[in-house]
């Protein structure tokens, strides 16, 4: 049975493969998504390199002969699961990365700073990656990792208690937050009392900005999610009191009317 303490030996032969892995990866997004804000890839892909490498992945690692995969392989076939994860690197940025026992695992390690080694792979206890636990705490980190404004959101006041955030850059375009799982469930979870904390001690949206909204949102009037009218704290309230179990039927169609939108304004 192998150890879940890898070696450093055993740590060298697994970054071999996966930067074989990422390479093959690195050919095929390069040329699709190859710059994320004028910034050339790989900055700011992380998530999209993360994702391609775990689909790499899921097809060589049963059929594989590969020494690094093999280790993974038997550390999988040992219960541990190889899992996509989400959170903050040491509050410092957000992260895309895999979690295998008691291991964490970096395949776009290099998505901040090109000049890094594309595969990192820690203990996850020193790591300093950790799940994101509140709005404040994924506000500080935008902030500064992102270079945004961020406002309460009551241009889409409906869809505010699941994404309480409007995050403005510095090109001006806005965008609500934050639409990903790990968000969704610190609304949900908390059955919004967590949106209403944040969507209180946040200030509003610059009014030029609250009329871009206005103008987008005018063509979806047939979506009751998709208003530019209301009160975002109420409706927090409605939500929490309709159900004190989370619902996903209603979550699966805020995500869908999310979805429905630019990608900014």
């Amino acid at each position: 049975m192998l150890d879940k303490n890898l070696t450093p030996e055993q740590l060298t032969i697994v970054c071999a493969d996966l930067a074989h892995l990422r390479l093959i990866a690195d050919l095929k997004l390069a040329p699709t998504i190859p710059y994320f804000a004028e910034k050339p890839y790989p900055i700011g892909r992380c998530r999209e390199i993360r994702d391609e490498v775990f689909t790499l992945l899921q097809t060589q690692i049963p059929t594989t002969n590969k020494p690094g995969l093999s280790l993974l392989k038997e550390l999988i076939t040992q219960g541990s699961p190889l899992q996509k994860a989400w959170g903050s690197l040491r509050d410092e940025y957000f992260q895309n990365a895999f979690i295998l026992g008691p291991w964490y695992i970096d395949v776009s390690n290099d998505t901040v700073n090109a000049n890094k080694p594309r595969i990192e792979i820690l203990p996850l206890a020193t790591s300093n990656f950790t799940p994101i636990k509140d709005f404040t705490q994924f506000i500080k980190i935008a902030r500064s990792y992102w270079k945004v404004d961020i406002y309460r959101n009551d241009v889409c006041p409906a869809l505010a208690p699941y994404m309480p955030l409007l995050c403005v850059g510095t090109n001006g375009a806005s965008w609500l937050g934050a639409a990903n799982d790990d968000m969704l469930n610190i609304a949900i979870n908390s059955n919004f009392k967590e949106s209403r904390l944040i969507l209180n001690s946040l200030p509003r949206a610059p009014v030029h900005i609250v009329q871009r909204w206005q103008k987008v949102l005018a063509g979806f009037s047939n979506d009751h999610l998709l208003v530019h009218e209301g009160d975002p704290i109420k409706y927090c309230d409605v939500y929490a009191k309709s159900s004190s179990k989370p619902d996903l039927v209603k979550r699966d169609a805020a995500v869908i009317a999310y979805s429905s939108l630019p990608k900014s304004v």
